[in-house]
């Protein structure tokens, strides 16, 4: 049983990837989502859904915890897993199976967990702090995977953008953590690179006033939510994810799954899994001429761009392949509490 409140972004298309990859291994399934998930269909056909916001001041609020209750005695799971810590506010204190909180992000404080009796944690980082707030109870570090398929580019010229031009890439919520209007700051310092920008969100206004003010808006290019990013990725040059916060950084797995040389922010999870000019660039976080720099370097040298785009793809086929992290789920699934 999975219960997930996520919206639609880098987490939201791991929980998808983990849900397929578990049917594949014939583990039945069935998940409590937010109703109009723009990613639903893409969830195996086998998978049983029930839709709730689960908001504070309403009926499903109360009646919800008691409905998953009762079927979790009805089914009699191996493995309840709450997505993030609202997720696992609606676990039930259901006897003999395991019953997992998956952390992408710190929490704040351990009250979400109570009948949690582990916490699995995306990066060592989050795992360090659930422990640093006192969690005495099994912790596990299990990270994300992708697709590492790759696959044709999306024609330029869609999105008027020249064959020849550099093309930097970025993609995630348009939120102010993401740090878009930063990026499209460091873009407008480099002349003749055009820049794409993937996903929705309350932000994204902001960042095309901030493309208007600095006149850039002919050589920034914002695509919208994808379904599928990889075609996209495939047509740029080189992937930047500037985020002031990022506990782990899915989208870099995402670029280099394409082949792609990757800049990122000193950020949580970059600072865990990238080594500075061996399998991408690493700027200071809000360093809007360290972007550029390192954004100038991959395009004057291509030599390092190869370089580090081939450590990237390395570095995702070792440490975040979708064998290792199923396999890791699944050995928790049988775990007795």
């Amino acid at each position: 049983m999975h219960f997930h409140f996520g919206k639609d972004g880098g987490a939201e298309r791991f929980f998808v990837h983990l849900v397929n990859a578990l049917a594949l291994r014939g583990v039945e399934q069935s998940a409590v989502i937010r109703p109009d998930r723009i990613w639903r269909k893409d969830l195996p056909a086998s998978v049983g859904i029930y839709e709730s916001n689960f908001r504070n001041l309403s009926l499903d609020r109360i009646l919800l915890p008691l409905s998953v209750a009762r079927e979790a005695r009805r089914i009699q799971p191996d493995a309840i897993m709450a997505w993030a810590p609202r997720a696992s506010e609606l676990m039930p204190d259901h006897k003999g199976c395991i019953k997992i909180s998956r952390l992408g992000d710190y929490p704040t404080n351990l009250s979400y967990f109570k009948n949690s009796d582990i916490l699995v944690c995306n990066t060592p980082g989050i795992a360090e702090h659930v422990r640093e707030l006192g969690w005495t109870r099994g912790v596990e570090v299990i990270s994300n995977f992708t697709s590492t398929g790759q696959v044709p580019p999306v024609d330029r010229a869609t999105f008027d953008t020249p064959a020849d031009a550099p093309v930097v890439m970025s993609m995630g919520r348009f939120v102010p953590r993401k740090e878009f209007a930063l990026l499209t700051a460091a873009v407008a310092k480099l002349p003749g690179v055009y820049l794409w920008l993937a996903g929705e969100g309350e932000e994204l206004e902001n960042v095309k006033k901030v493309a208007a003010d600095l006149g850039v808006t002919d050589r920034v290019r914002f695509l919208g939510w994808q379904k599928d990013t990889r075609p996209f990725v495939a047509a740029a040059d080189i992937f930047v994810m500037p985020s002031n916060h990022e506990p782990l950084g899915n989208v870099i797995l995402e670029a280099w799954a394409q082949g792609k040389p990757v800049v990122s922010s000193h950020s949580e999870g970059p600072s865990w899994f990238m080594r500075d000019g061996d399998n991408g660039l690493l700027v200071d976080i809000g360093n809007t001429d360290g972007f550029s720099q390192a954004i100038e370097r991959l395009i004057d040298n291509p030599v390092l761009a190869a370089k580090v785009a081939a450590g990237g793809r390395e570095t995702l086929m070792k440490q975040f392949s979708e064998e290792a992290i199923a396999n890791a789920y699944l050995e928790l699934f049988w775990r007795k509490p």
